[in-house]
């Protein structure tokens, strides 16, 4: 085996031992050692060279990018997850026919939806559903994560909090709490504006909490202008928004007048 290639292949089990560990320390600064000696390797994207080892090479940099992309969900950075999984896709395309199948493709790109569904990139959401073939599209994973984008656009939180229970990977669980988080700070606001209070029971229920002391936590937490009194939750009503500016529309008119006189003008 090259030397090169065997140096890399040492680094990344010391890698992967603490990977497991969870020493996250470690992981990042071998991490930033495996990137860097991946550069030397003429096979990987964007050249894709026949090397002796091409198909070696190529495999061990998707494997090490897979994990950079499960490592940084553990670390909880979601820039650093952006970074490594556009590092990591020219594997699962470009290269596609060149190593086999990644077991671990299918968690990863859906992973990436849960991500922009999370950070309401929806477009980006769905545009990445379209380069999916079908059989991608039939895999749990992703299944999951379209699932719940239905359910988020149709408004059925209940079913987008439930689906944390069933959860296709582990990975996901980060990125469900934050969605869970949206959905809780979405239906606050709704009930901010339509109600004055609720008592403690109907203010559980509205924002899907399955005890008193997990919705307490929640007010102290988001809103602690929340209060309970006489066994209701009494909102902070939203302040109205400031009255429009009234447009001085005769003195539009005359403007646009003008404006169309000058063009007849020079035509």
């Amino acid at each position: 085996m090259d030397p090169k290639l065997t140096e890399v292949s040492q680094h990344f089990e010391r890698f992967k031992a603490a990977f497991v560990r969870n020493d996250f320390d470690t992981c990042s600064n071998l991490l930033s050692q495996l990137k860097v000696s991946l550069t030397e390797f003429r096979s990987l994207p964007p050249l894709f060279e026949e090397t002796p080892n091409a198909g070696h090479e190529l495999t061990i940099a998707r494997d090490i990018y897979e994990h950079a992309v499960v490592l940084s969900v553990k670390m909880e950075d979601q820039d650093a997850f952006e970074r490594d999984f556009f590092q990591l896709k020219p594997y699962y395309t470009d290269a596609r026919n060149r190593i086999p199948p990644s077991p671990q493709e299918h968690p990863i790109l859906g992973l990436n939806l849960l991500r922009l569904l999370v950070q309401n990139r929806i477009a980006e959401f769905h545009t990445e559903l379209e380069l999916l073939s079908s059989t991608a599209l039939e895999n749990p994973c992703i299944k999951h994560a379209v699932e719940l984008e239905q359910s988020f656009m149709e408004g059925a939180y209940n079913r987008v909090l439930s689906a944390r229970q069933t959860v296709p990977h582990d990975t996901y669980v980060y990125f469900m709490d934050l969605l869970a988080k949206t959905v809780r700070d979405e239906i606050a606001g709704c009930s901010e504006k339509a109600y004055d209070y609720l008592s403690i029971n109907n203010a559980r229920q509205m924002l899907l909490f399955s005890s008193d002391q997990e919705l307490f936590e929640y007010m102290k937490e988001e809103h602690p202008e929340w209060e309970v009194l006489n066994g209701a939750v009494h909102f902070h009503k939203a302040k109205e928004s400031a009255p429009c500016k009234e447009i001085p529309s005769l003195q539009l008119i005359n403007q646009t007048l003008s404006y169309a006189r000058e063009l007849e003008r020079i035509v």
